[in-house]
């Protein structure tokens, strides 16, 4: 490490191939979906149930979360029930799915609201870190891909895996039935390819994801806090 005289050391890490070898688990995939819209008809749930049944054929085992009745961010106490039912899920999930409609150009702030009930605990480390993460939206018109991009945006920032494939269906309304089925359509087989891609991805990713995203910074910081604690240097 001579030549790098600002890497500590102990904190530094070569990638151990080895320990990037998922261990077979005796549990399926566990997918947690949020959806964003509360309305009675809501295309986003239609949507998350239909993913619901394909993410199972796909062996997954699955939770939804239902965002009736979950205050607004910080305008309840953390010990709220459906604040603590949205925790547990969080860390229950090896995976998660978010569905939003498009509203004003952007994702809806039922969407986002679940998402900012998220704590983060440890400061940069947060029960979203290294779990896999797909996303979906329905819009009432013309295609687009708003919401999309903003929750990838989020995503990213929560430390998820988030897949690659994704799903946006235009004119939402065309798109079900009045039993709220999918009808066939392209829509439906790129819906079909995002849970099979999520569903890949968590098999890879479940049981090897803390050592995927174990930083070197955060690994020097918690060095240092452990030092400080223990005082090593004066041993």
């Amino acid at each position: 490490m001579s030549d790098l005289p600002n890497v500590v050391s102990d904190a530094f890490q070569v990638p151990d191939f080895s320990r990037l070898t998922a261990p077979v688990l005796d549990h399926k995939p566990r997918i947690l979906m949020l959806y964003g819209s509360l309305r009675e008809r809501s295309y986003s749930r239609f949507l998350t149930l239909e993913a619901q049944r394909l993410l199972e054929a796909f062996g997954a085992e699955v939770r939804i979360f239902h965002a009736n009745g979950l205050p607004l961010p910080n305008d309840a106490p953390d010990t709220h029930p459906k604040v603590q039912e949205l925790r547990e899920a969080m860390l229950w999930s090896e995976g998660q799915v978010w569905t939003s409609p498009e509203r004003h150009g952007a994702m809806s702030a039922v969407m986002k609201s679940q998402v900012d009930w998220i704590p983060l605990p440890g400061g940069s480390i947060r029960p979203t870190q290294g779990r896999t993460l797909a996303l979906m939206q329905v819009s009432g018109g013309s295609q687009s891909f708003n919401a999309l991009n903003q929750m990838r945006i989020l995503g990213r920032w929560m430390r998820m895996v988030t897949i690659p494939n994704q799903s946006s269906v235009a004119k939402a309304f065309q798109e079900f039935d009045e039993a709220g089925r999918m009808k066939p359509s392209s829509y439906y087989d790129r819906v079909v390819d995002v849970c099979e891609e999520l569903v890949k991805f968590t098999l890879i990713n479940r049981g090897v994801s803390q050592y995927l995203t174990s930083r070197y910074s955060e690994r020097k910081e918690s060095a240092a806090k452990l030092e400080e604690r223990v005082g090593l240097k004066s041993i």
